[in-house]
């Protein structure tokens, strides 16, 4: 039985507002268990559909895109343009797969260009993930990833090929009968975009992807071709929606939210708690990422990091990671060249 917390991902189309419909659709063994990707349709119901986002390429998320494309009288053929928040497969792969299928166009944020090559070169996607954990003194973890990744089957090549179009910030975009304008919100991935759509009468809404989510925090700089400052680009891009009028919060994953501040005022919150924690790790002489991780409480649940599972236990060294670079940015903590480790740095 589906929770009232998960009522969000039973495959059901939702209007949101008229033209726009929400569609949850699954993900393979994935805590996550949906992703929302949302038609775009002309309410007069005779031209183009867009579909921002585009789902996991597998058999059962294209059937239930079928399936809840007929509740509006479209299928997949009928889409003409996929609008891509980021480059993670939950959001590309399947809007490449109805490329090859249909001839739609593919548009995604032009930060994601070095990942998409990463991914072709064969690298598995987490060689950055694992370099990053041997130096926040991780080793053995990241010999488990490694093993981890042995035994798994390596993405298709081809879902990750280059898109139509390549989205700058600030650019206008005409969809569904709709006006859009792609902001660059780097953080959960350097090229991240989202949507403002500022069409609706009843008020303006935000295609968030997995920028802001409402029921739990992104993870931060997880993308092939990681790079140093993830959550400190993170901060910035949420203070940049913050400053913005309020709007509906249409997520990737999630429910729609009625509010984008109060959601960013709560994950600025989170992250502020999470600063001041890992700088008392720091203070009581934790020396890296990996042993002040293991100090820590993870999820809602407040797991501890032994108590997770091998892929888990590196998102949380990882973004532990991170929240020390940006502690080290405000002067409060210095790194060690060459090792990684930290100490704390008394206020003047």
């Amino acid at each position: 039985m589906i929770s009232d917390r998960h009522a969000w991902t039973r495959p059901e189309l939702e209007t949101v507002v008229p033209g726009v419909h929400r569609l949850p659709l699954p993900l393979p063994n994935d805590s996550l268990r949906a992703v929302n990707v949302y038609v775009l349709a002309p309410e007069s119901g005779d031209g183009e559909l867009t579909l921002i986002d585009g789902g996991w390429s597998i058999d059962a998320s294209r059937d239930v895109l079928a399936r809840l494309l007929a509740g509006i009288g479209a299928e997949p053929g009928d889409v003409r343009r996929f609008l891509v928040t980021h480059v993670h497969r939950d959001h590309y792969s399947q809007a490449i797969a109805l490329r090859r299928a249909h001839g739609a166009r593919v548009a995604l944020g032009a930060g994601e260009a070095e990942s998409l090559e990463t991914v072709r070169g064969r690298d598995t996607g987490l060689q950055a993930q694992i370099a990053g954990l041997e130096r926040a003194g991780a080793p053995t973890l990241a010999d488990e990833i490694r093993s981890w990744l042995g035994a798994a089957e390596a993405p298709p090549v081809d879902d990750f090929a280059d898109p139509d179009e390549w989205l700058t910030d600030g650019q206008e975009l005409q969809a569904g009968g709709r006006s859009l304008v792609a902001r660059e919100t780097p953080g959960h991935t350097r090229g991240h975009v989202v949507f403002v759509d500022e069409t609706t009468a009843d008020g303006a809404m935000l295609y968030a992807g997995d920028h802001v989510l409402p029921h739990i925090t992104p993870s931060i700089g997880f993308e092939p071709a990681a790079r140093p400052g993830a959550l400190i680009r993170y901060l910035t891009s949420l203070a940049a929606l913050r400053a913005e009028p309020d709007r509906l919060l249409l997520p990737a994953h999630g429910p729609v939210a009625p509010s984008v501040h109060e959601r960013v005022d709560e994950l600025v919150v989170h992250h502020d708690k999470r600063l001041e924690e890992i700088a008392a790790a720091v203070e009581k002489g934790l020396p890296t990422a990996a042993e002040i991780a293991g100090a820590l409480r993870w999820t809602r649940r407040e797991h501890r990091l032994e108590d997770m599972e091998t892929f888990n236990r590196m998102l949380a060294v990882l973004e532990t990671d991170a929240h020390l670079e940006v502690l080290a940015a405000q002067g409060r903590v210095t790194r060690t060249s060459g090792t990684d480790e930290v100490v704390g740095n008394a206020p003047a």
